[in-house]
């Protein structure tokens, strides 16, 4: 005779599982990570193979400038005005811009000049020999980070793969999608695992998708790192980012050189040359407020105006406090501290110098690098899985539609609305996502009409 008890077991086994909110949403997170592993993966592959040159040319532009950027390390140096007038001689056409004192024995001093002919952003860069006052050459100099020419075309390459502004979509499409296919594997992963122990033995698609899983577990961080830091620069989401950025006031403040006080100020620009001015007098004026190498000293934009003074080291410990030096007195006018920079503008300082492989020198551009051979592993496997479950060769069931049907209805009204603000925030990816829904409702017509 049967117990009430078992009676009660019998129908609790027969009973189905409760359905949880994540059963209802998992074949949602898993069709969009396929849709992005498969059409998406292209851009993140160059991003990050232009990443893995990028994180290399430092060295590269050590190796390949050598001439110019080192020298025999003498007793002393010369004044920086025998230094400039050796740069002018040598270039008597350029109007200097700025100059950059050697920062270590053996290194060379760099005249920057406006010359005509060159791009946007582009100086002239002449390398003399502190000791001996020689020019020792003279090179394009890119932007606030002085990127040699060797440098500045890797960097747009992983920028806008050399095609001007339209190629800028690729770099932010790849960083749009990064944390949400970074976020919706490890999602995936840790579910799966915890629903079995035992992948790493096994061999075919579920040996492939433990290798997978498992990079990404470990590159997660990193790579929602990357994508944070790397939509500050893109063009559309970089725009949306700068508007928030001024409506809390995380701007990055300025010290105009012209009047000597704080501007909050995002940019920066160059400057046309001022009047002649003891320039050895300035570097010791700012020398005197605590400023140590390596130092750039620009030149004011108006006759008269204070010469700007300011620390360029941005490896950690973080060195960008600024001075204004009066040219006729040689005395400090005004400061400016990385210290009194607002939290947030210091955390953009830093999240940009790690993207760049500048914060932690080596050992930041080895991170950066092995970040780049995980996300280039990772795609290979991504496409050898696809490749392994094919239909045609009857591996796995096709990804289930319609599981939106069966998400609470709260929870699917805040996973439109999310959509909807990240999409508006993120226009690249917002686009992108709409191409997906619109491709998937197609292919789903299409099974259906061969079904019928």
């Amino acid at each position: 005779m049967t117990s009430t008890a078992d009676l009660r077991r019998t129908t609790a086994d027969a009973a189905p599982p409760r359905e949880t909110t994540w059963t209802a949403l998992r074949p949602l997170v898993l069709r969009l990570h396929f849709y992005a592993g498969i059409l998406i993966a292209p851009f993140l592959l160059v991003a990050a193979t232009t990443g893995l040159l990028y994180a290399a040319s430092y060295q590269l532009e050590n190796l390949v400038y050598q001439h110019e950027l080192t020298t025999r390390p003498g007793s002393a140096p010369l004044p920086l005005a025998r230094q400039i007038t050796a740069a002018q001689a040598a270039q008597p056409k350029g109007t200097i811009t700025a100059v950059r004192p050697a920062a270590e024995p053996g290194a060379t001093t760099r005249v920057l000049m406006d010359t005509p002919g060159l791009p946007e952003s582009t100086q002239l860069a002449v390398f003399v020999d502190p000791y001996t006052a020689e020019v020792r050459g003279a090179l394009e100099s890119y932007g606030s980070s002085g990127a040699l020419p060797l440098r500045t075309w890797l960097s747009g390459l992983h920028r806008n793969l050399k095609l001007g502004e339209p190629g800028r979509v690729y770099s932010e499409l790849a960083a749009s999608w990064l944390w949400v296919v970074a976020l919706g594997g490890v999602t995936l992963w840790l579910a799966r695992r915890r629903r079995s122990r035992r992948l790493r033995g096994t061999s075919g698609l579920r040996r492939t998708l433990s290798w997978h899983g498992s990079i990404g577990l470990w590159a997660v961080l990193g790579l929602l790192f990357l994508s944070a830091t790397g939509l500050t620069w893109s063009k559309y989401a970089g725009e949306n980012v700068d508007q928030i950025r001024a409506a809390f006031g995380w701007t990055t403040p300025k010290l105009t050189a012209s009047a000597g006080d704080h501007a909050a100020h995002s940019g920066g620009g160059h400057h046309a040359a001022g009047p002649a001015a003891d320039i050895d007098q300035i570097a010791a004026a700012a020398s005197a407020k605590g400023l140590s190498g390596p130092l750039e000293i620009t030149w004011p934009a108006e006759p008269g105006a204070p010469y700007l003074v300011k620390e360029i080291d941005k490896t950690a410990p973080t060195r960008l406090d600024q001075v204004a030096v009066d040219p006729a007195t040689a005395q400090v006018t005004g400061e400016l501290r990385f210290a009194d920079y607002p939290l947030a503008a210091q955390l953009t300082r830093w999240g940009i110098d790690a993207h760049m492989g500048l914060l932690f020198g080596l050992v930041n551009q080895i991170v950066l690098a092995a970040l780049a051979i995980g996300v280039i592993t990772m795609i290979v496997l991504g496409y050898r899985m696809w490749w392994q479950r094919r239909p045609t060769r009857g591996f796995g069931r096709p990804y289930p539609r319609g599981a939106w049907r069966r998400v609470p209805r709260p929870v699917l009204v805040l996973l439109v609305v999310v959509t909807a603000g990240v999409g508006y925030f993120l226009p690249l990816m917002g686009i992108s996502l709409a191409a997906f829904l619109v491709l998937d409702a197609l292919l789903g017509l299409r099974g259906r009409a061969s079904s019928g």
